[in-house]
């Protein structure tokens, strides 16, 4: 990171603890996302500058076919920024290569200021603290909820110790804060597969919560829910802004508008770069986001 982005990155994390501190009364050493003031773990994330993911001028090509173009972006700690463009702009292609599932041809890819996502595969990318969600829901349709949620916490997942293990009091008090946040409290022991499909979309965002993850990456979450569930999906991606980093890829206008709330940044992505980028309200009426995504 240039010396510029670290010095930004730390004026706004301070900002942002500051106003933290005024509205909860404590400072971040008191939460889950503890970790500032502390010696880091070797391969743990370092954030103490504020940013949670930079991008710098990466590019992929697919023969010959620029996926992404010199693509360069940054998302603070605890920021909740919503990505949008039309269809082919590289917004998927972007998520692969943050999950490590593409490599790009160039450019770099850091998660803090410590973890280079271009050295790590896929199962490490997970393991520092970056979950994905994609457009379609996969959760385990036999399973109960419960048992899904189950199934997606941290620790060793071999048959072996799946058989033996007992989940302790912490454990299961953290899977029910997370049904409580994901509206399904009253459908824990029903089978996954009889939910609708919001409330399908509404558990696989569980399971990546019960594995706390830093940054959440989430590619159209709303799509094909009722406007009572694109709502209350709103209202969860709201509460979780400042505990985790999340990136939002979205079609929904309505639902962006919710999330941003007129004062959160957008961006703007056509052709494998960043188009535009700033409140919602002036990237539509930026002409050139008019021309090749919003319309007239």
């Amino acid at each position: 990171m240039t010396p510029d982005l670290l010095e930004s990155g730390a004026k706004r994390r301070e900002a942002y603890e500051a106003r933290r501190a005024a509205v909860t009364g404590r400072t971040e050493s008191g939460g889950r996302a503890a970790g500032h003031g502390r010696p880091l773990k070797v391969g743990e994330p370092d954030f103490a500058h504020g940013v949670a993911l930079y991008l710098d001028d990466i590019t992929v090509s697919f023969d010959g076919f620029k996926a992404l173009n010199a693509l360069s972006l940054s998302i603070d700690v605890g920021e909740l920024r919503c990505i949008i463009g039309p269809n082919g702009a590289g917004k998927t292609t972007m998520m692969d290569c943050i999950t490590g599932k593409t490599r790009p041809d160039a450019g770099k890819a850091f998660f803090g200021s410590t973890i280079d996502l271009l050295k790590l595969s896929e199962p490490e990318i997970a393991q520092v603290g970056i979950g994905r969600k994609f457009q379609k829901p996969t959760v385990y349709e036999p399973l109960s909820v419960f048992e899904n949620l189950e199934l997606a916490l941290k620790g060793d997942r071999r048959v072996r110790a799946s058989l033996f293990h007992r989940l302790d009091g912490e454990q299961l008090d953290r899977l029910g804060e997370v049904l409580a946040l994901i509206h399904l409290r009253d459908e824990a022991q029903r089978a996954a597969g009889l939910l609708s499909h919001g409330q399908k979309q509404w558990l696989e965002i569980g399971m990546l919560l019960v594995q706390d993850p830093k940054l959440l990456l989430l590619d159209e979450p709303v799509a094909g829910m009722t406007d009572e569930e694109t709502e209350r999906t709103a209202e969860l991606f709201l509460s979780l802004e400042g505990r985790h980093s999340l990136v939002v890829v979205e079609h929904d206008m309505v639902f962006v508008d919710l999330l941003t709330q007129g004062r959160k940044k957008v961006t703007v992505l056509h052709e494998g770069s960043v188009l535009a980028e700033g409140l919602l309200a002036d990237v539509q009426n930026n002409e050139k986001v008019v021309e090749v995504y919003l319309g007239r």
